[in-house]
């Protein structure tokens, strides 16, 4: 069976998206930590009035615990503000570029107002081109000679 597919028609909206943690910005950085540990998510959405005005990952988290943050400061202080989105209507293609371009492991999905409606992770676009195309990914021989883009040692 021959499937028909293209990255730069399929859209986002097909990839599986995983719902997101969101709070509000005047939310302490002290209980996202605790929402993203109770929902083991490695990152959540911050909006203000229902939008989206910045995300927190686990990156924003490891850096901080390294700069003895203050716990108790608001989490707006320390998100990325106008993080990079992607709507459910572009295309799977425009958002590995995004992905990749930015070298993040998900992008929040937006509808036309900037609400969130969810994250679109590395790892779903993975699964998703594994299901078009398993014959192809299944099959791939074992990489034998690996060249590597730097020497080793000394």
């Amino acid at each position: 069976m021959d499937i028909q597919f293209n990255l730069n028609t399929e859209s986002v909206q097909q990839v599986a998206t995983s719902p997101a943690v969101c709070v509000e910005s005047a939310a302490s950085l002290r209980e996202v930590m605790s929402a993203l540990q109770r929902d083991a998510s490695g990152s959540a959405l911050v909006c203000h009035a229902g939008k989206l005005v910045g995300i927190f990952t686990e990156r924003d988290a490891l850096r901080l615990m390294a700069a003895d943050a203050d716990w108790d400061a608001a989490i707006e202080t320390v998100m990325t503000r106008q993080p990079v989105t992607v709507s459910a209507e572009d295309t799977v293609s425009s958002a590995i570029q995004r992905m990749s371009r930015g070298r993040y492991r998900r992008l929040p999905v937006v509808d036309r107002e900037n609400r969130p409606l969810g994250l679109l992770k590395a790892s779903a676009i993975m699964h998703y081109l594994v299901e078009h195309f398993p014959t192809t990914v299944y099959n791939q021989p074992p990489v034998t000679q690996v060249a590597m883009q730097d020497r080793e040692g000394a």
